[in-house]
């Protein structure tokens, strides 16, 4: 492309600009922003002008197929229109109803050889966005390489982080001249010498796009965008999502929901998306990294979630789905919904994705899907395959070991949250090298700008922690996540009265976000409206100081504040509280690496509203175990229940007020059973569960191995099958080892620990041996079998002795266990050596 100009000067309202070596092609002046495409010897240039000054200078281009379109192209038209929304979000900075108004450029060119393509720019109050778009490509080719680079002149200082698709280095601010070329993810905030802002970043991203990060080049002073992908297949239409250029005050950028209005609208599939539920949750894995396995602990965070008003429970590495629906089945008397994490991959495909739909029938409310860890093209298509799925069933998802938002919440209001931030897990992994406090300050100028954060904040027993006990508190006001996964244990919070009483009072969603003061290298000032009442955290770095926090923005006052911060005596170890009344500004002391949260409530409305949720009864069922017939069917009774629910491939058919006919699967194997779910009226908006197992009656010989458990418990993770227990995470055991002889077949457990099975009278003989696994030598336990409260087996065994075999006579028996006791301090890890069901004597 070539110049045909060499500069001209503008008078506009913007004052005198200058815009030298280039032709202009297309403007558009909108909401106090000026837009110049120019052209130049480098390709399509972009300017974009605020207050009479100079933003932006961003250089344009893309390669497709093969060839730099810009090479040769000539200029065909420009053209405008005006793009008005609106958005009403289920979680965010704002879930207020709000409007906006985009106007958008369209500037089109023809390459060499005559491909039409165009560079479309969106103008909002608060930035710009840009993007390309091939409309009549025939059809497929790639995208190689894009141009589009933003200059760094003007601007002295950013803060990014170095670049890992899964965006969990630690944050950093810089001088621009001493960052150094290398790869750095999005998003980056930039402050001109001017000191207005700039956050770059990336918007409207889906499976027919890889991601894309910064390429910056200190020589050049210059910042790339790069696609994951060498090379991405594209079709006619947009080519690359936006590139968002959030322009402004500090307080502009902070308070930005441009991300959000780029991405599509709420997805036609979602009809109404109320089940979707922003709240506070408890959970287990950072404080007590086994717990996931153990049901009366899961009872235990309910119990207290209960107690603080909490809206959601999430159970990590380790659940069982033994007792999954036990635990929903609890915390629904409380109105708390259950989610459980998982790996991506063991969604990935149609036939692993059916275990959302099986969770789903249990009543789970949502998942946490860990380690995607990639930017390309192929994992998109992945978020895009769980977002449709998730929609479907209704379920919400945490994603984590993930990307950034890109304004999924919008069009998938399900999305509650994303990972992508060096967050409070790093304490448990890497707990010689803290968190620091100058880290967490900037991620309310720069992470959580673009979306839900799940840093899971307030870990008050990190290990080697540096910042106070009001920093920890106040990460619950400055850093928003649909559902905030509380880091410590529910006892750590109940043992400091303060905070607990605060996590209680803690607003579950956003109305309005306002940042009240700061800087990304200071503090962080953030205010967020619930109804009438405001809450406001601030987290500082560096010295001990008075941090003021005026009011002007939070409406009319006088409030009454009520803070929670720093013991100012013991170097930010324990918390103060303080009520006082302010209209204009309030002052409150922080420790080093201090902070505080306030709650303010206009006067005479009240300060404290948090109660205790009492339970409600869950459909009463008589029989909580019942046997398929010879065909396969059987009829409950579910008098309350006003929802059923079953796994996939069963089905529940109603025959009558409070009679279900429920039918398995052709293929479910003699000892094998489904859950069926009763929904009823409940608290809080959540229904109400019980659930009855049907069970397909034993028949002919089946390994204990291979049939389900109706109830366990284990001191280290969950009963493994067909190898050791091993330790704390699922399949984390290996081959059986017991006296120096390996076996392929059985259970692993961890004393104390038992499995209890079903029966249903119908076999007659038991077989089988055990003893204490060689990966815990020097252990011992006493092992049981029992059945309906007998004990049919109770033997000691030691490590290093060969397994000891038995033959027992279970007829009639109803139930069977299998348990274990410690014979010593250290656990044992019991192998059951291929037990043997007979429903018949051989």
């Amino acid at each position: 492309m070539s110049s045909r100009g060499a500069g001209r000067q503008r008078k506009t309202e913007y004052g005198d600009e200058v815009v030298t070596d280039s032709l202009p092609l297309a403007e558009i002046e909108a909401n106090g922003l000026w837009v110049i495409v120019t052209s130049s010897e480098a390709g399509p240039r972009l300017h974009l002008l605020r207050g009479g000054r100079t933003l932006l200078d961003i250089t344009l281009g893309v390669t497709v197929s093969g060839r730099a379109v810009t090479n040769g192209s000539r200029f065909i038209r420009s053209s405008r229109c005006s793009v008005p929304g609106a958005m009403h979000l289920r979680s965010g900075k704002t879930t207020s109803a709000r409007a906006y108004h985009h106007e958008e450029l369209t500037v089109t060119f023809h390459d060499s050889d005559d491909l039409e393509w165009s560079i479309i720019v969106r103008v909002a109050d608060d930035g710009i966005a840009v993007r390309y778009a091939i409309p009549d490509l025939q059809g497929v080719g790639t995208l190689d390489m894009e141009a589009t680079t933003l200059s760094l002149e003007g601007f002295e200082r950013g803060w990014l982080l170095d670049y890992q698709t899964w965006y969990e280095t630690p944050r950093f601010g810089r001088k621009i001249a001493d960052i150094r070329s290398g790869e750095y993810g999005f998003p980056i905030l930039l402050r001109g010498e001017s000191g207005d802002h700039v956050l770059v970043t990336e918007a409207g991203i889906d499976g027919r796009y890889s991601g894309a990060h910064a390429k910056i080049d200190e020589g050049s002073r210059a910042l790339t965008f790069r696609q994951a992908d060498a090379s991405t297949e594209i079709a006619r239409g947009p080519i690359t999502p936006w590139r968002v250029f959030i322009v402004g005050e500090i307080a502009d950028v902070v308070e930005s929901t441009f991300v959000d209005e780029l991405a599509p609208e709420q997805h036609g599939s979602i009809d109404d998306a109320s089940w979707v539920r922003p709240g506070r949750a408890a959970w287990s894995w950072w404080s007590d990294f086994y717990s996931g396995a153990q049901l009366e602990q899961q009872k235990h965070f309910v119990d207290v979630a209960a107690q603080l008003g909490w809206e959601h429970l999430l159970i990590d590495c380790g659940w069982e789905e033994t007792w999954v629906p036990e635990i929903v089945s609890y915390a629904s008397q409380f109105g708390i919904q259950v989610h459980l994490w998982t790996v991506w991959h063991d969604i990935d495909g149609p036939e692993k994705l059916a275990r959302l739909a099986l969770w789903r029938s249990w009543g789970v409310a949502g998942i946490k899907v860990d380690f995607m860890e990639s930017e390309s093209k192929d994992r998109y298509r992945w978020y895009d395959t769980i977002l449709q799925e998730t929609a479907r069933l209704e379920m919400m998802v945490n994603f984590h070991g993930s990307v950034i938002p890109r304004g999924w919440a919008r069009t998938w209001p399900q999305v509650i949250g994303y990972e992508a931030i060096r967050g409070s897990e790093y304490y448990v992994f890497y707990n010689d090298t803290p968190l620091t406090a100058a880290h967490n300050v900037i991620q309310p100028f720069t992470r959580n700008i673009v979306g839900g954060m799940d840093y899971t904040p307030v870990a008050f027993t990190a290990p080697g922690r540096t910042t106070s006990d009001g920093h920890e508190l106040a990460l619950s006001i400055a850093f928003e996540c649909g559902i905030t996964h509380f880091a410590d244990s529910v006892d750590a919070y109940l043992a400091r009265p303060a905070a607990a009483r605060f996590l209680a009072e803690l607003a579950p969603s956003w109305d309005e976000t306002v940042l009240l003061g700061g800087s990304p290298d200071t503090e962080a000032i953030v205010a967020r409206r619930s109804g009438d009442r405001w809450f406001v955290g601030a987290i500082a770095t560096g010295p001990a100081r008075v941090i003021n926090v005026p009011l002007d923005r939070l409406g009319a006052g006088p409030f009454e504040v009520w803070t929670v911060g720093d013991a100012q005596d013991d170097n930010g170890r324990g918390l103060v509280e303080n009520r006082t009344t302010a209209s204009e500004s309030f002052a409150v002391p922080v420790s080093h690496d201090g902070g505080f949260v306030a709650v303010l409530a206009p006067l005479g409305a009240g300060l404290f509203r948090a109660a205790a949720v009492e339970p409600t009864a869950t459909p009463v069922v008589e029989d909580p175990i019942v046997e398929l017939g010879s065909d396969g069917r059987v009829v409950i009774e579910a008098p309350a229940a006003h929802v059923v629910r079953v796994a996939p491939r069963w089905t529940a058919t109603a025959l009558a007020t409070g009679r279900w006919e429920v039918r398995a699967p052709n293929d479910l194997p003699p000892g094998g059973l489904g859950i069926v779910t009763l929904e009823a009226e409940g608290t809080r908006g959540v229904a109400a569960v019980s659930h009855i197992r049907v069970v397909r009656p034993l028949e002919g010989t089946v390994a204990m191995s291979s049939l389900p458990m109706v109830a366990f418990r284990n001191e280290s993770g969950p009963v493994e099958r067909n190898m050791s227990n091993g330790g704390g995470n699922p399949q984390d055991g290996q081959r059986m080892s017991v006296g120096g002889s390996e076996f392929a077949a059985g259970l692993g457990m961890s004393a104390p620990g038992e499995a209890r099975f079903y029966l249903g009278g119908h076999a007659v003989r038991l077989t089988g041996a055990v003893g204490v696994d060689d990966e815990t030598p020097g252990t011992g336990a006493t092992v049981f079998v029992e059945a309906d409260g007998a004990t049919l087996l109770q033997l000691e065994v030691q490590a290093g002795g060969a397994a000891v075999e038995f033959d027992l006579d279970v007829a009639g028996r109803g139930f069977l266990t299998l348990r274990s006791d410690p014979g010593s301090e250290q656990a044992a890890h019991i192998d059951w050596v291929d037990p043997t069901l007979f429903t018949s004597h051989p």
